[in-house]
């Protein structure tokens, strides 16, 4: 058993689970080696813990702790399990070392700091959680940095929470929206013609040129206009963040890509989304344009007058809003109430040297018992 929550968060750091999409930095990817660890803390504190393994070596690992009578409200920590890459970092990204009041390493911030006082505030309390007024179950979500299949998984088959607080770094802030994110391609086509020739053939490029700077004026305004501007979140955006055409200097190009990144407002998304919003666009500024999803995530908007987020409320956690988006949505989306709240900052999550004040692991501890008792 660690000694403190700073122990319990540097031994979590100590674990390498890099999610492995993308670049990792590292061949130490996936969850299972810190799922197992959270697992046997999780039975060291009496809770029953299972392991599911949601893709080959990548599981949940879900804990439900006793309780005195059934059918109490159930209520659910959830922070993930896995962190972004280690690429360009310019310290040991699995050290977990404590210097200059902080703790340091890849995760530490994001999410294994909020992870480790949630955890540790449910060891400091004992039995007192079996006879709280709420059942409490604990989640930790495989691969929340790449299309949060953990926290989706999980909101098919456990429904019914009164609660999920998913574990992010808020500053101890109770964020009850977030932007949703759609990731989506646009696909101008062309016909193939020697270079010394272009004016036999169309160019793929050329159409894309004008359509990103459609995308980046009249789109933008759109926006605005469908999506509204939300008190907490500002506006609907979208970021051009990469582009892919041609084969050759010397051939007319007959195909070119554009990734984009669109972060929606609750309002747009009851507008129809952004990815009505952008099909329609782009078909009339080229009808022969394509628009293939790659990734579409709702916003988060739980209401604020739900009577256990004014609980986090009345205990010091002021409601607020996030730009990013997390696992809360998908459970949020499947009926559960759901909050992102966590010690630490999100300034700090997948920076080249990561870390958390070893005083905010104190404080989210400290906070945690403090809602859990004032219930």
């Amino acid at each position: 058993m660690p000694a403190n929550v700073i122990d319990l968060c540097s031994k979590l750091v100590r674990i390498p689970s890099v999610n492995p999409d993308g670049d990792p930095g590292t061949t130490q990817t996936g969850e299972a080696r810190c799922a197992e660890f959270v697992a046997g803390f999780l039975e060291a504190c009496g809770a029953e813990a299972v392991l599911e393994e949601v893709e080959p070596g990548r599981p949940n690992v879900i804990g439900r702790f006793p309780t005195d009578r059934e059918g109490k409200p159930k209520v659910l920590f959830a922070p993930h399990t896995d962190t972004v890459g280690v690429g360009g970092m310019t310290i040991d990204p699995f050290g977990g070392e404590v210097r200059e009041g902080k703790l340091w390493g890849r995760g530490s911030s994001d999410t294994k700091g909020p992870m480790a006082s949630m955890l540790w505030a449910l060891h400091e309390m004992g039995d007192e959680v079996t006879r709280l007024p709420v059942e409490v179950h604990f989640a930790g979500f495989m691969s929340e940095e790449s299309s949060q299949l953990g926290s989706r998984h999980f909101a098919q088959r456990y429904p019914g929470y009164a609660l999920a607080l998913i574990g992010e770094p808020t500053s101890l802030k109770t964020v009850h929206k977030h932007k949703g994110c759609l990731w989506a391609d646009v696909t101008t086509t062309g016909v193939s013609a020697h270079g010394a020739v272009p004016e036999l053939g169309v160019n793929a490029i050329t159409k894309m040129a004008a359509l990103i700077q459609a995308l980046d004026t009249e789109f933008r305004e759109l926006l605005v206009e469908v999506g509204a501007v939300d008190d907490l979140l500002n506006s609907s955006t979208i970021n051009l963040g990469m582009i892919n055409g041609g084969t050759r200097s010397n051939i007319v190009p007959d195909r070119c890509t554009l990734r984009v990144d669109i972060r929606t407002t609750p309002h747009l998304h009851e507008q129809g989304g952004a990815l009505a919003l952008l099909t329609d666009f782009i078909q009339r500024h080229d009808a022969e344009a394509k628009v293939t999803v790659v990734s579409n995530a709702p916003p988060l908007n739980t209401p604020g007058d739900n009577a256990l987020v004014q609980k986090l409320v009345e205990c010091g956690a002021t409601l607020d809003g996030a730009p990013w988006f997390c696992d809360a949505a998908f459970l949020a989306q499947a009926g559960i109430p759901a909050i992102a709240i966590g010690p630490g900052s999100i300034s700090q999550a997948h920076t080249k040297d990561e870390w958390i004040k070893t005083d905010d692991l104190e404080a989210g501890v400290a906070f945690f018992q403090k809602w859990l008792r004032s219930l």
